[in-house]
């Protein structure tokens, strides 16, 4: 997937069709919108982003489409873990924690496995690519 040019714009776009169509948006990639805190702003920042299912956790990943620098929303969530995740049909609280060691490895592994183009990513971006998992309070 090429990247548009101007990024903010575009996921402006796709925050508001994901609410319009109920997150067929991105047809068979998993769509949820996480809203972070900005870490210098203090502002609400939301971030469309694509997602895995793991047990009864939300698996995001921070691939930056390859970027070699980590996206906003993750630098963002590093700062405050308490973030709101929006399904269709339903938002809520959760807390982001990103995955090591062997929770890590393991879900990586399944992710690129499924969803090829990840494994690109990481190639292109020369860092490791942050999973991170979205668990409601309990």
């Amino acid at each position: 997937m090429t990247m548009p040019e101007d990024v903010l714009a575009y996921n402006r776009t796709l925050i508001e069709q994901f609410r319009a169509d109920g997150g067929k948006s991105l047809g068979n990639r998993p769509l949820l919108l996480l809203s972070t805190v900005g870490r210098r702003s203090g502002q609400e920042r939301t971030s469309p982003i694509m997602y895995v299912r793991s047990g009864d956790r939300l698996l995001v990943i921070a691939s930056n489409n390859g970027a070699r620098e980590d996206p906003q929303w993750y630098r963002n969530l590093l700062a405050d873990p308490v973030v709101t995740v929006e399904l269709p049909g339903e938002r809520f609280p959760a807390r982001a924690e990103p995955l090591s060691g062997d929770d890590y490895d393991r879900e990586w592994a399944t992710i690129k496995q499924s969803f090829p183009f990840f494994a690109e990513h990481e190639a292109r971006a020369g860092r490791r690519i942050p999973v991170v998992a979205l668990t409601r309070p309990a």
